[in-house]
């Protein structure tokens, strides 16, 4: 009977056996607990958003057609597809989201791609200088450029608002698609993502191999066929991977098109939650539906992708294109100038708004009288006496704004910490375990946020946590949570990406002499990829601070600077909102430079930077 006894558990403990094996590499326990994490936060949201479709909400659209005030109906979706207000309410502002997500990715990719070419395969004067000052639009928050154009353009003849510096000083009045609407807001959006091409097409650039263009020159092809059949190819999973980060972001985003008046999804959803409260997250669910068709695109692209090697060995020397004696200058001199208008004209036009009596009002110059100028919208302490600002006091001396500010940095610190550390942690599992099923769908799954535009996430959120069980509306814990589970990604594929490179030889000298995993980690790994590591820390950091669509509908005014600064926009108090930009823009560029004076990372870092 003992004997039968024994044979009966061997299985079991067999299976205990490998239950133990399994749990004995802590990257299985990092996938298995990160894997049940990251689904259940990216989920969660989704099934809530689609429940908001199909709810009665009372007092609103779907609660008048159906007579109800609770329940659930399918009205919302029947209502925005086919009533009279459908062309309105989904058909215009969809079309203008697709129009603009497309626009942006061509000017981005046009942009940061001939750059990218002229800074790493010609011999352009002034390249070091060039490479930093194109990164700073990306830097910036997403608005400034909107801001700038309005500045620059506006004028009372078209817009029917203060005139801009071209209409003031020269009175030159720019057409109205011009001004307002899709032309303004891909350009400008355009301009803010063109650095995702350039860091990804650059860092293909620098790297390949000159042999394919180098043989083709022997074979005396002509330029424009090496170029479109042999170096457009390789570049092309560069062109890939920037379509797919920058069109679900531009898909989501709001201050855009919100300042340039043109109508999207994201305005519209803002405009219709009150009202059609159901109809809205059925815009945020269209909106989430491009995120994961762009992802699934990927995939097929990336199954598909062709392999191009040579038979001769590597080429060391990738030789550079003569752009000629004046060529290389007069190049650089039309690159310096474009720069100086997406990167340095920004700072000094918020800074010279704050002086302004009427800010977005240049026709002070016209006079040429600099009397006209003012500090009471910094130095103003008694907020009641001074005319226009509404009962607030200077922006040194106002609460609310240094509140908003001490907020803004809590939420980025937390986010960069945690989502670095998640990130760099699944980057890490999943590299050990690469040929896993599990840790490609975990890698899926963390990756999966960021595709989804950033207002349909925020909107999510929204629902999942303002409800009577669950209510952590205008808390810095919802923003923490939601601002964490959106930037994985970035640390993600960074910790992946330099994982992959790291030969397992290393960590399995030190398994062999018995140090622990934690040891492992803090001594060998870490300190190898650094770099890489820490821009998985420093890209949630800078992302967060200048966030507004992610976290505009999780909290009130005065709680993070963006959302503050959208407030004192509304209030008419445009130097404010001028301030609050310049004091995000300072603090952004001074953390980029700390960090890369400390560690020596920087998002340009290997291409010319």
């Amino acid at each position: 009977m003992k004997h039968n006894n024994t044979l009966a558990a061997s299985p079991m403990r067999i299976w205990l056996n490998k239950l133990g094996t399994f749990f004995s590499k802590p990257y299985n326990v990092i996938l298995l607990v990160l894997g049940i994490v990251v689904t259940i936060t990216t989920i969660a949201p989704i099934v809530a958003i689609v429940k908001d479709t199909l709810s009665i909400h009372p007092g609103t659209i779907d609660a008048h057609l159906t007579g109800k005030a609770s329940g659930y109906t399918l009205v919302n979706y029947i209502d925005l597809f086919t009533s009279k207000m459908a062309k309105k309410n989904l058909w215009t502002p969809l079309l203008n989201t697709v129009y603009l997500a497309v626009g942006t990715c061509v000017v981005s990719i046009l942009f940061g791609g001939v750059f990218a070419f002229l800074i790493t395969r010609t011999n352009l004067a002034w390249r070091k200088y060039l490479s930093s000052i194109f990164i700073f639009p990306y830097i910036m928050p997403q608005w400034t450029l909107a801001v700038v154009w309005q500045n620059l353009f506006n004028s009372n003849a078209v817009t029917r608002t203060s005139n801009g510096l071209l209409a003031s000083l020269f009175g030159i009045t720019m057409p109205k698609w011009w001004c307002q609407g899709l032309f303004p807001s891909l350009m400008v959006l355009g301009l803010h993502y063109a650095p995702f091409a350039y860091i990804l097409i650059g860092g293909i650039f620098r790297n390949m191999d000159a042999n394919l263009e180098e043989a083709a020159t022997i074979l005396d092809t002509p330029k424009w066929k090496t170029m479109t059949r042999i170096t457009l190819p390789m570049v092309k999973p560069a062109i890939l991977s920037t379509i797919l980060l920058v069109f679900g972001s531009a898909m989501g985003s709001y201050p855009v098109p919100h300042y340039l008046g043109l109508t999207t999804l994201s305005t519209k959803y803002v405009s219709m939650n009150s009202k059609y409260t159901g109809e809205a997250s059925v815009l945020a669910i269209i909106m989430m539906i491009f995120g994961v068709a762009i992802m699934l695109l990927n995939q097929l692209s990336l199954t598909s992708r062709k392999n191009y090697t040579t038979v001769t060995g590597k080429s060391g020397q990738i030789s550079k294109i003569n752009l000629g004696k004046a060529g290389k200058y007069v190049i650089a001199i039309i690159l310096v100038l474009i720069t100086f208008f997406t990167s340095i004209f920004p700072i000094v036009s918020f800074a010279f708004e704050t002086f302004l009596p009427n800010p977005g009002d240049y026709s002070f110059l016209y006079t040429g009288n600099p009397d006209n100028l003012t500090t009471k919208w910094w130095l103003t302490k008694d907020n009641i006496s001074e005319s226009g600002m509404y009962g607030q006091k200077g922006i040194l001396y106002n609460e609310t704004i240094w509140r908003a500010f001490a907020g803004t940095m809590w939420v980025s610190v937390a986010c960069a910490l945690l989502a670095g550390t998640i990130g760099t942690l699944i980057g890490y599992a999943v590299s050990k375990q690469r040929r896993s099923k599990w840790a490609n769908y975990v890698n899926s799954m963390a990756f999966l946020p960021y595709l989804m535009p950033s207002l349909a996430v925020g909107a999510a959120f929204f629902i999942l946590f303002s409800s009577e069980k669950l209510n952590l509306f205008n808390t810095y814990t919802l923003l923490i949570i939601v601002g964490t589970i959106k930037y994985i990604p970035f640390a993600s594929r960074n910790a992946l990406n330099s994982m992959l490179q790291l030969s397992g030889e290393i960590e399995e000298a030190a398994i062999i002499q018995d140090i622990p995993w934690v040891k492992r980690m803090t001594r060998i790994i870490i300190p190898i990829q650094k770099s890489s590591i820490i821009s998985g820390y420093l890209l949630p950091f800078m992302t967060c601070l200048r966030e507004l669509s992610l976290f505009m509908l999780l909290c009130v005014q005065g709680f993070i600077l963006s959302t503050t600064l959208d407030y004192f926009d509304e209030m008419g108090l445009y130097a404010f909102s001028s301030g609050i930009n310049l004091l995000l823009i300072i603090t952004i560029l001074v953390c980029n430079t700390l960090v890369n004076k400390i560690t020596g990372a920087s998002l340009d870092e290997g291409i010319g930077g």
